[in-house]
């Protein structure tokens, strides 16, 4: 089969397609045959050999994907068939023709959306979900400030705050990605380059702060989030975008507001968790996707690269140009 390959780590010159074999599913795995795999920052940190995949992952990029069952490995309990579409969180492995999957980690594709816009899904929208229920204990009325608000992530995170009854808030850097975000259901939007989003989102909130941060940038960020978190706010780390270094009194803001820094990743969680998030998801919000609900989800997409376009897709997200997601297709 094709896979997208490297042999040393470095810029985006260094990937290209290579003939590797197909690998073959163990106990409950499933093999999927894959039709399209979204690009996520995991697999820019890897290439530039500063992520290097969990272990027993295979190392061929890619955290996510969709497909069609082509093959069910020994001890497979679920209901999955020969032939069913199908869309995966991955520890690595997306980007190739087929890739093994532990079958706790397949979704149905929801009713109405395409095989790219299913790849967009999995890696972007469980992490969102995660940071919001899971770690950052989302309730309705809650205020969030969602940090690279036109990203996979942040376009997902807007959609889930709003369905859980919370205000989203976000930080882009462009009037076009304000807009989306806004459309998306933002209450509010700040473009980081031309005004402190620290003192538009204590404005917006009358001074009171907001009750959750989801913050993908890390150490440039860190005074203006301790400013306008609220008191008893949850500010959720999941990326350094921004750098992991940070000089100045952090924990006295921290401390005087009695704030939560919490700090969580989803590549490296076990399995067990993934089961449990993926089933959770599956269960709570896959069906908000489909055409009839009143309150449907949508993954975006800027652009679909196929996958022999590797390099182009790696520099265009490397330029940060891009709004929702950036998927690669494969052969069939």
């Amino acid at each position: 089969m094709l896979a997208v390959h490297f042999d040393q780590p470095g810029g985006p010159e260094n990937l290209y397609l290579k003939e590797v074999p197909k690998p073959i599913p163990g106990e409950g795995e499933v093999l999927l045959k894959v039709a399209a795999s979204a690009l996520n920052r995991a697999d820019i940190l890897q290439r530039q050999g500063q992520y290097a995949p969990p272990p027993g992952a295979s190392d061929i990029l890619g955290v996510e994907a969709s497909g069609h069952v082509a093959e069910l490995g020994p001890g497979c309990q679920g209901h999955w068939k020969i032939g069913d579409p199908a869309m995966a969180l991955l520890p690595g492995g997306g980007q190739a023709q087929y890739v093994t999957v532990p079958e706790g980690f397949l979704m149905p594709i929801p009713a109405g959306l395409t095989l790219p816009q299913a790849a967009a899904i999995p890696e972007a929208w469980l992490t969102a979900f995660q940071l919001l229920h899971l770690v950052g204990n989302v309730q309705a009325g809650d205020s969030v400030l969602i940090h690279a608000g036109a990203s996979g992530v942040g376009t997902a995170a807007i959609q889930l705050a709003r369905i859980a009854g919370a205000i989203p808030l976000v930080t882009v850097g462009s009037q076009d990605k304000l807009q989306m975000a806004k459309k998306l259901g933002a209450a509010a939007g700040f473009n980081y380059k031309e005004e402190d989003f620290s003192e538009a989102t204590m404005k917006f909130t009358k001074g009171a702060g907001v009750n959750l941060i989801l913050d993908c940038i890390g150490g440039s960020y860190w005074e203006k989030n301790a400013n306008c978190l609220a008191v008893d706010g949850r500010w959720v780390l999941y990326g350094l975008m921004g750098g992991p270094d940070v000089s100045g009194p952090l924990f006295s803001k921290l401390l005087f507001k009695r704030g939560s820094l919490i700090a969580s990743l989803l590549r490296s969680r076990d399995k067990k968790y993934k089961q449990m998030l993926v089933k959770a998801f599956t269960e709570q919000i896959v069906p908000h996707f489909s055409t009839e609900d009143p309150q449907r989800l949508m993954p975006v997409l800027d652009r679909i690269y196929p996958v022999a376009e590797i390099q182009e897709a790696h520099k265009y997200m490397e330029s940060n140009k891009h709004t929702g997601k950036i998927v690669l297709e494969l052969p069939q």
